[in-house]
């Protein structure tokens, strides 16, 4: 199966991001399973580098190149990325600047969305 995750909030103050990393980092341990995911709005943020959390508590950016090195590709909204003043340069590895054509195409690509 292919799965899609679009992901809207912000990565800290609800549990939304935190989640479904979570839930596509599981995604992808099933056979012959891939998955995506997109980031739009405020979730851009999840996949800013150089997060610092306090200890004990979850670090999305750690989760989010966690999820691209297991083989997820990740995308972020161009626009979103820009109208938050975050550059390229400070994507974390394993993700990209992305656009509504290739979320359309992975869209297309997938058997199941899933909108977070």
């Amino acid at each position: 199966m292919r799965y899609l995750f679009v992901l809207h909030d912000a990565p800290y103050g609800t549990e939304r991001v935190y989640n479904g990393l979570r839930w596509a980092r599981e995604m992808l341990q099933g056979p012959g399973s891939e998955a995506r995911m997109f980031f739009f709005a405020d979730a851009v943020a999840a996949a800013k580098s150089g997060q610092h959390t306090p200890n004990g508590y979850y670090n999305v950016g750690k989760m989010v190149a966690g999820v691209a090195a297991a083989g997820a590709e990740v995308g972020c909204c161009g626009s979103c990325l820009d109208a938050r003043g975050i550059g390229d340069e400070e994507l974390v590895k394993g993700t990209h600047r992305s656009s509504m054509s290739e979320l359309a195409e992975w869209t297309a690509w997938a058997d199941q969305v899933i909108n977070i």
